[in-house]
């Protein structure tokens, strides 16, 4: 029997590929054709989905983009033995884009289903707990600190050292808490793994667990991600039935439970305290810090709160060992980053390497510029909080101390491109007009400040008392940065200043009249 591979992910069912499943099985039961269809995860080449890989005696060959109108010609052509045919793209992982990754954290997406336990443990699924289990907690966490592994959230803190201040801190009951609340724009790393991948971060969290000593794990997952929850609450559960969830995990006699709660749309409870509280049944504001989470966590306990990519790179490090992982990267910035593509870009998707590749090797050689064929005007890099980088700055590598060195961040890895048609002084208001929104109103900086900064920003491109207002802008921005109380005051002035600074003409000021 043929297996043939097509994705259950959001973005390849959002372009039709559950039309393309139907449709095949339709034609496959009228020709009489033996066939198995595997739903599996994405394998990040946005612009190829939906894609249809068939399992041939030399190996796997795809065909993208397969709508379901293209299935009959595709089956008269010999789909089923991996046949020529317009859509024919031939091994996927040969193709430069795929080839020339460093897939650590996403090496079985797009190849497993993401559901079944047996096709995890015979891609190398965990292996990285089992090694675990025959460490002292201290043991593990000095592989993680040992590993250079840094918060793939944004923050970038070492792990290892959060994880040894939770284990350090003294109490009967600890929590491990997954940050799955992806809401920057153009991100979708987390979604790929929870939905391509789930069982690595329910390892990675166990992991977790075993090495501060924490037995119970909460996914807060944002609700707008319905497919990653079913994902997630399937893999959980065939966890629990093969023993590695429960009070007894793989006969260790170690317990660790785990489940999913979701959000309600929120962009402020991706902060980790707003989140902590929201996880309590409250309202998501803002924590006052200290205490730390680590220390005066969920439910007052000391608590490991890090973001999905985080918890699932774990895994790979107790399997292969901190050497391994920390050889990869450069300076400080150590292993792999899954970087997302989106916006006006020709080869949209997820890229994972490691740190060290230039903004414009992957803009435009992986990338391949602008999808309409526009010079690429500017870049935000980190979210909706990034900088917007002009076309100067594409020679930065990715690393999260060069982006510091030019006031930018590298965040969550999310990219979103812009041609040479975009009006920047409607970008930094629309930075402004974010924080508006989603401010969780605790304090005055961002509260107030955000309201301000749409109304100030409007004067300056109207014309009204523009180098004045340019200044207050500036002032006011600064007020943000170093009086909000936590990074979604903090940061906005981010992209704000970075658009005043290198793009002053969409403003109606001259480069040198208010240049940082």
């Amino acid at each position: 029997m043929t297996r043939v591979f097509i994705s259950r992910d959001a973005t390849a069912l959002s372009l039709g590929a559950e039309q393309v499943v139907q449709t095949l099985q339709q034609q496959a039961t009228a020709r009489n054709l033996p066939l198995e269809i595997v739903r599996n995860g994405s394998r990040g080449m946005f612009w190829l989905e939906p894609l249809v890989e068939v399992e041939t005696a030399t190996g796997r060959v795809a065909y993208g983009p397969v709508q379901a109108s293209d299935i009959t010609g595709l089956l008269d052509a010999g789909l089923l033995e991996g046949s020529g045919h317009p859509l024919y793209q031939g091994d996927i992982e040969a193709l430069p884009y795929f080839k020339n990754q460093k897939r650590l954290t996403f090496a079985r997406v797009g190849i497993t289903d993401p559901v079944s336990f047996d096709d995890y443990v015979q891609h190398d699924g965990y292996r990285g707990l089992k090694n675990a289990l025959k460490l002292s907690p201290q043991e593990i966490v000095k592989q993680v600190t040992d590993s250079g592994l840094r918060g793939r959230g944004g923050a970038a803190f070492p792990t290892g050292i959060k994880w040894n201040t939770v284990l350090n801190a003294p109490s009967e009951q600890k929590y491990i808490v997954c940050n799955a609340d992806e809401g920057d724009s153009g991100t979708f790393s987390d979604r790929m793994i929870m939905e391509g991948d789930p069982f690595v971060l329910i390892e990675g969290m166990t992991i977790a667990g075993l090495a501060v000593g924490a037995t119970r794990g909460y996914i807060y997952l944002r609700v707008e991600y319905p497919h990653a929850h079913a994902a997630l609450n399937e893999a959980i559960a065939s966890a629990y039935r093969n023993g590695y969830l429960g009070d007894n995990i793989s006969g260790s006699g170690k317990a660790f439970h785990l489940e999913v709660r979701l959000g309600a749309g929120a962009y402020i409870c991706g902060e980790e305290t707003s989140l902590l509280e929201s996880l309590e049944g409250k309202r998501g504001l803002v924590r006052f810090k200290p205490p730390l989470p680590a220390i005066v966590g969920l439910f007052g306990q000391p608590t490991v709160v890090n973001n999905v990519i985080s918890l699932a790179s774990v895994p790979i490090i107790l399997d292969k060992g901190a050497d391994y992982y920390r050889d990869y990267g450069m300076g400080r910035s150590r292993g792999t980053l899954p970087l997302q593509l989106a916006g006006n870009i020709k080869h949209p998707g997820l890229f994972e390497v490691a740190f060290g590749m230039t903004l414009r090797e992957l803009l435009y050689d992986y990338g391949g510029g602008c999808a309409n064929g526009r010079p690429i005007r500017a870049v935000q890099v980190g979210g909706p909080l990034g900088a917007y980088l002009p076309e100067a700055q594409f020679d930065t590598p990715l690393d999260y101390e060069a982006f510091t060195g030019i006031s930018a961040v590298l965040g969550h890895g999310g990219i979103v491109v812009h041609d040479d048609t975009v009006d920047m002084a409607e970008m930094a208001r629309y930075a402004m007009e974010f924080c508006v929104e989603e401010s969780c109103g605790k304090c005055t900086p961002c509260r107030i400040g955000s309201v301000r900064g749409v109304e100030v920003i409007e004067r300056i491109v109207q014309g009204t008392q523009r180098d004045q207002n340019t200044r207050l802008l500036r002032d006011l921005c600064d007020t943000m940065t170093y009086g909000s109380l936590c990074a979604m005051g903090g940061m906005t002035p981010i992209p704000v200043i970075s658009a005043l600074n290198y793009f002053p003409e969409d403003f109606g000021i001259k480069s040198d009249v208010d240049a940082a």
